[in-house]
């Protein structure tokens, strides 16, 4: 039982890269999931008219790496903006692209409380 465990989990394990990481690995093979964090780039998010496709741009906050991102499906508008960080999970084509199957946007940085001056 122990091992069907192990084994199990092991194939549900997505390891997290920085954009910069992923862009230094190149792209995924065919069945490599990969979980990658971004800021979004302000500016570079768009939706095709009547779609459900959004592309947009991450960079990697402590470099300077970027990577398009695309993405089919319901965008959370909430926190959606340009203070966003992102967690994108799917797979690095030899497109260039990041093909993103799983979004999820982390709270923004500005809804934090500021440390009040001492």
């Amino acid at each position: 039982m122990a091992y069907f465990t192990s084994i199990a989990f092991q194939e549900s394990t997505v390891y997290y890269f920085t954009v910069d990481e992923v862009l230094a690995q190149g792209p995924s093979e065919a069945e490599k999931s990969v979980r990658i964090n971004g800021v979004l780039l302000p500016g570079s998010f768009a939706r095709d008219g009547g779609s459900s496709q959004a592309s947009f741009v991450l960079t990697d906050p402590s470099g300077p790496g970027t990577i398009k991102t695309v993405y089919d499906g319901i965008v959370p508008d909430l926190f959606f903006n340009e203070h966003s960080q992102v967690v994108a999970e799917g797979r690095y084509h030899t497109d260039g692209h990041f093909h993103a199957d799983l979004l999820i946007v982390k709270c923004p940085s500005k809804y934090a409380s500021e440390k009040k001056p001492a």
